[in-house]
């Protein structure tokens, strides 16, 4: 009877071990991404009442989950697409500046997230864009590239594939007058909702129009992937995300960390098979904050593998995530520095339905001139618009200096227009939000604290270890950049000290409050000249005459001319070139006349070539 039993106990065993095998087989679901070019949510019925419909999109939507609240952490390509890939905010792993002018590595112990769906036996597959500024490594991709499909995995393996749809990228925008002034847009333009910081133009209306065609053109790509899915009989096998890659291209979005250029259009198909992998019905809306830092750890979730130690993100969909505690999620996180080559330092925190922003480095105004974004004709005319002081208050703020922190709530105020940092009935709440962004920044080793080419320079063979090394100096360098949003009878006595301190940084966020301050800091005007004269960093004497220029104490442009033909490295000539940029289009308009022959040394830098194109350049 004993070994009856025994007999019996073994084969109980062996059952399990076999069902358990079964079971780790069929867990693991096939995953297919979507990913459309620069669109945020607000051009889609299924999300925004002045979107366009998005049927084979709306589709997916009644057979899975829709995400009212998505969000990319940048609100530009290659940044974004950073965070998204690694599951590592950007500013700590120093992969948030766009275009790279060098690439950086992923953290120690931290892989790409389809590195570890390919370990776990998944075909991973990129169609095809990638943009990275990471370095990629051999383990990440089994195919990347035009051709690239699940048609190619073994029999039985589960995929994940990743296909990328251009069609309403940035470029698909770049009209010319002539189609504008002979072709029709599917949509009516009269019919386009125009947002209330745009000027309401003719011209304005158009690009609207055209931008919603691409969309429509956009959702019917989307269905020719779903119709291969279909034809392969995958739907009930398959978890299917179309997303936004980043905010969308009118005028003031993408590059941008407004909601336009950040709130991102999500929803999550969820096939019958695996309905058990998820805790929320499909059919349903959620209003849980979720960001692209997440989406690598919620496909190791929905595919059963450990998620590893080191990522900053988390997962809203798996077993182990519920609905009520995805529905809390109310808070995200978004930066934005360089985008080509304009050069600005802005953090975000949007928690329920207000948003603060800090600009660091308030000075770069909105529209200051980007190649890439001006070669969209509303842009110009937004610009020249400008010129001609024929836009209201709320249109023209795009080409002002910004305050130093905003505060928006983007529920009655959805395009940023109302600054409520200045309203006392919101002073808690600004503190909140204030103190939430700190955190973050240190939490994270937020990398910008330096510029970009020291880094490039310091911290690029690994900047995730750099951060932690000097933790303290950047906790200090963000301290010394928030005197800026002290009283300004407060914080001086701290800025004179920092001008003369021995740390460059110190001196450089003390000139950056200093420029802040604007007007009310000209006591310091005799220092900065001193230090825009001998100052062993070029960057802190340009950033001294930009200060000087700024308030109008001394003309600027000598300094910055000297310390751009006495730079040896192009990344420190392109933040140099930044503030020559600002100083040319802002209220003094500076007038620079920089000479060929003097430039030998930073002129190569592709970036550094449209700074000048633009400036001017004579033999």
């Amino acid at each position: 009877m004993n070994k009856l039993k025994l007999v019996f106990f073994f084969i109980a065993i062996a059952l399990t071990a076999c069902a358990q095998k079964e079971n780790k087989t069929t867990e693991h679901p096939n995953i297919v991404w979507i990913t459309s070019e620069d669109n945020s949510k607000h051009y889609m019925k299924l999300f925004d009442e002045h979107g366009v419909s998005t049927p084979n999109i709306e589709s997916l939507a009644s057979h899975g989950i829709v995400f009212d609240r998505a969000f990319s952490n940048a609100a530009v390509c290659s940044a974004a697409r950073s965070t998204l890939i690694s599951g590592v905010y950007g500013p700590r792993a120093a992969s948030h500046y766009h275009r790279r002018l060098q690439s950086v590595p992923m953290p120690d112990n931290i892989e790409m997230y389809p590195a570890y769906l390919k370990e776990a036996g998944y075909y991973t597959t990129n169609c095809y864009k990638e943009d990275y500024n990471i370095y990629k490594s051999d383990t990440v991709w089994d195919d990347s590239s035009k051709k690239a499909s699940w048609r190619n995995r073994k029999e039985g393996q589960p995929f994940f594939h990743v296909f990328n749809i251009m069609t309403t990228h940035e470029s698909r925008i770049h009209f010319s007058q002539e189609d504008f002034e002979t072709k029709k847009t599917l949509t009516d333009p009269e019919s386009c909702f125009v947002q209330p910081n745009h000027p309401k133009t003719k011209l304005m209306k158009f690009t609207n129009a055209w931008y919603r065609d691409k969309i429509v053109q956009m959702d019917t790509e989307v269905g020719q992937v779903l119709d291969e899915l279909k034809k392969d009989g995958l739907m009930e096998s398959t978890f299917i995300f179309y997303f936004g890659d980043h905010g969308g291209v009118l005028p003031g979005s993408k590059g941008y960390i407004l909601e336009t250029g950040l709130h991102i259009p999500l929803v999550v198909y969820v096939p019958e098979k695996y309905k058990h992998l998820v805790n929320i019905k499909p059919g349903t809306r959620t209003d849980g904050f979720v960001s692209f830092v997440d989406f690598g750890a919620t496909l190791m979730s929905i595919a059963g593998i450990e998620i590893p130690k080191g990522i900053d993100g988390k997962p809203f969909l798996g077993k182990n995530v519920s609905a009520r505690e995805l529905n809390e999620r109310n808070q995200v996180f978004s930066y934005s520095d360089r985008m080509d080559e304009k050069y600005d330092m802005v953090r975000a925190i949007r928690k329920g339905k207000y948003k603060y922003l800090r600009n660091f480095q308030p000075i770069n105004f909105d529209g200051l001139m980007n190649n890439y974004r001006y070669k969209q004709l509303a842009y110009k005319e937004w610009s020249q618009l400008n010129d001609e002081h024929q836009l209201n208050d709320v249109q023209s703020q795009f080409f002002n200096v910004k305050a130093p922190e905003a505060l928006y709530d983007v529920e009655a105020d959805p395009f940023e227009t109302k600054n409520l940092a200045l309203d006392p009935a919101f002073k808690n709440k600004l503190i909140e939000l204030r103190n939430i962004l700190n955190k973050q920044m240190f939490d994270i080793n937020d990398l910008a604290l330096y510029p970009e080419f020291y880094l490039i320079k310091n911290a690029f063979d690994n900047p995730v270890a750099f951060g932690k090394k000097h933790k303290s100096d950047i906790q200090n360098y963000l301290a010394i950049a928030n005197l800026a949003l002290e009283d300004y009878a407060t914080a001086k006595s701290k800025i004179a000290a920092y001008l003369t301190s021995n740390d460059p940084w110190e001196r450089y966020w003390a000139l950056n409050t200093c420029t802040s301050f604007g007007s009310q800091a000209k006591e310091f005007a005799k220092k900065a000249i001193q230090i825009s004269k001998k100052d062993s960093e070029l960057i802190n004497r340009v950033k001294a005459a930009e200060f000087l220029g700024f308030i109008g104490a001394v003309n600027p442009v000598n300094t910055m001319t000297q310390a751009l033909y006495a730079s040896q490295d192009p990344n420190e000539a392109l933040l140099i070139l930044n503030s020559i940029t600002v100083m040319k289009d802002g209220a003094h308009k500076y007038k620079f006349d920089l000479k060929k022959d003097k430039l030998v040394k930073c002129s190569v830098e592709p970036q550094v070539v449209r700074r000048l194109d633009y400036i001017g350049v004579s033999e």
